[in-house]
């Protein structure tokens, strides 16, 4: 049978058992605004009995204190994660289309905001109206000039804004990569620290939330899964060695391998895929093998997906078309994707991608038909290609940049860029049929200014790069950051025509009443006329900015369900955490007392019992 001292024994364990119980739940209070933190319990369980001759057979030695462990349940975790992914996407999105939404914003929409394109627009044929009043006053011309050079200069600006908005999402894709991959290595060695603790019989409790954590920041930037397996003794399968094998994969791809990871890197183009795209846009590779980290892939989300389709996005109107001849030094395509030279956004000089294989080109050729429609490109190679690649290439699609199916930065600025080309086209033909106040041939008042080579580029010049078939002057090389007047006109209003010829007098303005025309009347842009272009625009960008915070309210929304459910299991509760540690002070208090009663027997034993 057991000592006369066993009683003892047994109330030791359950002081001990409350006392770690009481440390416990003074831990989780001490925690309760510590973010990622998961409540922790102690394990208990009875103590294996001890085997006594007697009638009984057996007595309990106790209670046992096993472990003290986390509460977290892996099911909210992964819906959580899953969940953070899709709110990243569209709160980025959010946050960027309405910056870009700024940059477009009226007074025509808006009482608070400054004069746009509307206003602009209206105060030059405003100022046009002036001209007709009083055509051979030089005042009046240059009124109207300063009015058109405003329009201009909007459009410069905003195309800078636009420029500059791509160059900061650039900059944070950097960055957002090099977040990634500090988080990579952190959860490394936070596996290869856990398991060295529980290898050792213990629980890296504060760890494996600090690993948590980590994994909800990464959930918001890229899709994220996690496995996580015991790992076991070799020799015999059913033994626990303490140790897991941990894996993050993003998008499907292995990102961290228990104490290995893969690094990302960024990798900046050499040719533009947009013709407005600033110079050196990163594109995302895995840094060990260069191999593509497609961010725009269908089953991709998170931030890192959103502010890529900012960046890049072209609403998926990249050209496309079928290879129907080449030569060592030239690729042909038909039935290609843009037919209209004024919504052509391809780079002079490029890159182009024929079954998954790269090729760049120097400049291109185009082929027209009879109403000026592109019928078919001729891209002129870098670097020759062979017999056997020729003969590959036949009927295979081939495509410029990447089709993104998002109105992003490239969608609008080539959306300003077509709506521009129309107009200045529209005008130009109209002017140059008439003469200046010298009787002089008027040319183009609307050109492409080229700041960096201190030239500027009249629609009847030679565009470098670029041939086309069409005798008829053609408006590509013009885009919305470098329109502006000619310097003719600007440094002398006289120049500016108003009529066909000098026999009708100075005050003649027949070529004014054609002009006016092209505020409304003439079809310039998306079967309206000029006057809806920035509707047009604005509602493109409406539709967006609406779509990205319906979805983010939703999906913030979501996410606060989620938080509260998995916060119900893992999260610490002050009022419950006050009731356990009543419960466990009751329990210490009876263990005290268990002993001190023991103490009064062994007294009695002792000292008071005759031997």
């Amino acid at each position: 049978m057991p000592s006369s001292f066993f009683g003892l024994t047994v109330a030791y364990s359950g002081l001990n058992a409350a006392q770690a119980s009481i440390n416990t739940t003074a831990n989780n209070i001490s925690n309760v605004q510590t973010k990622g933190y998961s409540k922790q319990t102690v394990n208990l369980t009875a103590a294996t009995a001890l085997r006594c001759y007697q009638r009984f057979g057996s007595t309990g030695l106790g209670v046992s204190v096993d472990s003290v462990t986390q509460v977290r349940d892996e099911y909210y975790d992964e819906k959580y994660w899953n969940n953070q992914c899709n709110l990243g996407l569209y709160e980025k999105k959010l946050y960027y289309m309405e910056q870009i939404q700024n940059y477009y914003t009226d007074g025509t929409f808006s009482a608070t905001s400054s004069a746009g394109f509307s206003t602009i627009y209206s105060k030059m044929f405003n100022a046009l109206d002036t001209v007709k009043t009083n055509a051979g006053s030089s005042a009046a011309r240059n009124e109207f000039i300063s009015a058109a050079q405003e329009l201009c200069t909007y459009f410069n600006s905003t195309a800078q804004q636009m420029q500059s908005l791509q160059s900061s999402i650039n900059d944070e894709i950097k960055t957002t990569v090099d977040n990634v991959n500090s988080i990579a290595k952190k959860i490394a060695l936070l596996n290869k620290q856990i398991n060295i603790i529980e290898m050792e019989s213990g629980h890296a409790n504060e760890l494996r939330d600090q690993r948590a954590l980590l994994v909800d920041e990464l959930s918001k930037i890229v899709p994220t899964t996690v496995s996580e397996r015991q790992i076991t003794n070799s020799n015999y399968e059913d033994q626990y060695t303490g140790a897991t094998y941990y894996t993050v994969k993003i998008n499907g791809q292995l990102l961290v391998d228990n104490y290995e990871y893969n690094e990302l890197g960024c990798v900046a183009r050499e040719e533009q895929y947009n013709q407005t795209d600033i110079e050196g846009l990163y594109d995302i590779v895995w840094a060990e093998t260069g191999a593509t980290f497609d961010v725009t892939a269908t089953n991709m989300s998170g931030e890192l997906r959103a502010m890529f389709e900012v960046r890049d996005g072209n609403n998926g109107e990249n050209l496309t078309g079928r290879v129907t001849s080449s030569t060592s030094d030239s690729i042909t395509i038909s039935r290609p994707s843009i037919t209209d030279i004024d919504q052509m956004n391809l780079p002079s000089s490029g890159v182009i991608w024929v079954n998954n294989t790269q090729y760049t080109y120097h400049s291109f050729t185009c082929e027209t038909d009879d109403e000026g429609n592109i019928e078919t490109y001729t891209f002129q190679l870098n670097k020759p290609i062979t017999a056997d690649e020729q003969t590959k290439l036949s009927n295979k699609k081939l495509e410029i940049g990447e089709s993104v199916n998002y109105m992003g930065i490239p969608y609008y600025m080539n959306q300003m860029s077509t709506f521009l080309r129309s107009f200045c086209e529209a005008f130009n033909k109209i002017e140059q049929t008439g003469v200046d106040a010298d009787g002089n041939p008027m040319g183009s008042l609307f050109v492409a200014d080229h700041k960096a080579a201190g030239t500027e580029y009249d629609m009847t010049d030679a565009i470098e790069g670029v041939t086309f078939s069409s005798t008829s002057n053609n408006y590509y090389q013009l885009t919305a950051v470098n329109v502006t007047i000619a310097d003719a006109t600007l440094g002398d209003p006289d120049r500016f025509a108003t009529q066909t010829r000098t026999e009708d007098g100075v005050d003649a303005y027949d070529l004014i009443e054609k002009l006016k025309d092209l505020q409304s009347k003439t079809e310039l842009f998306r079967g309206g006329g000029g006057d809806t272009f920035l509707q047009c625009i604005y509602a493109d960008i409406t539709v967006d900015t609406q779509e990205s915070e319906i979805f983010t309210d939703n999906y913030t929304n979501i996410s606060s369900t989620i938080d509260n459910q998995r916060m119900s299991v893992s999260g610490v509760d002050e009022d419950e955490e006050a009731l356990d540690l009543i419960k466990f002070q009751n329990a210490y208090n009876l263990a005290s007392k268990c002993i001190s009663v023991m103490a009064e027997m062994y007294d009695q034993l002792i000292l008071q019992t005759g031997v």
